[in-house]
């Protein structure tokens, strides 16, 4: 007998499929009929729902990007947790591939995927900032954080974060890196009106395999 699923639970088995063989075998070195077949689907089934290998590298690029802002809103929304503990928080869950080790984050960086990227900041730029903002105001309300601009100070954070830690920083040697985490948590705590030390512990989203990134 013949099971029928729905179309939205087809495509993300697919896309399961796809992504345990892209970090397996790499993109390059995985073929549509691979996929087909570690999914247990027919041909016309993976064309009905994506057109090529690229198109489902798109949508694993968007599902992972839905679920990093699902985390993040999940923590952000959470006021059982201390306010700075909560940015934090916040701030490692948008970063969930730390490592740069999956094959989604090495396909991105390539310049013939540079669309790709694109749309992975504007979704980071759109999304993160209105799941940030209700933290910053409950730090403004606790007298923890001083600012007029705490919206613009959110974009001015994401973009940075994009521009020099996930496209820069692999180029950075270990010193110049500490030293670019260094000046982002001073104007981190200027940006906000926070004491001195508040943001030491940003250094956590620079940490690779246990150690330290600078090492």
């Amino acid at each position: 007998m013949r099971i029928i699923k729905d179309a939205d639970v087809r495509k993300n088995e697919i896309l399961d499929a796809a992504a345990d063989l892209f970090n397996s075998d790499g993109f390059d070195g995985t073929t549509i009929s691979a996929i087909i077949e570690k999914a247990g689907i027919a041909r016309g089934t993976i064309y009905y729902h994506f057109k090529s290998k690229e198109d489902i590298l798109d949508a694993l690029i968007d599902r992972r990007n839905t679920e990093f802002l699902a985390a993040a809103r999940q923590i952000a929304s959470d006021k059982s947790i201390p306010v700075l503990e909560r940015l934090i928080r916040t701030f490692i869950a948008m970063n969930g591939d730390k490592d740069g080790k999956s094959e989604l984050t090495r396909q991105m960086h390539k310049p013939q995927n540079a669309l790709m990227h694109q749309k992975t900041h504007q979704a980071m730029m759109e999304g993160i900032p209105p799941i940030l903002m209700e933290i910053i105001e409950d730090g403004i309300n606790e007298g923890l954080f001083n600012t007029p601009y705490p919206y613009e100070s959110l974009e001015m954070v994401v973009a940075h974060i994009n521009a020099v830690f996930d496209d820069y920083a692999e180029k950075l040697t270990g010193e110049e890196l500490l030293g670019r985490v260094k000046a982002f948590i001073f104007n981190l705590e200027r940006l906000f009106g926070a004491e001195r030390g508040s943001f030491d512990r940003v250094i956590e989203l620079f940490q690779m395999d246990g150690g330290s990134a600078y090492e």
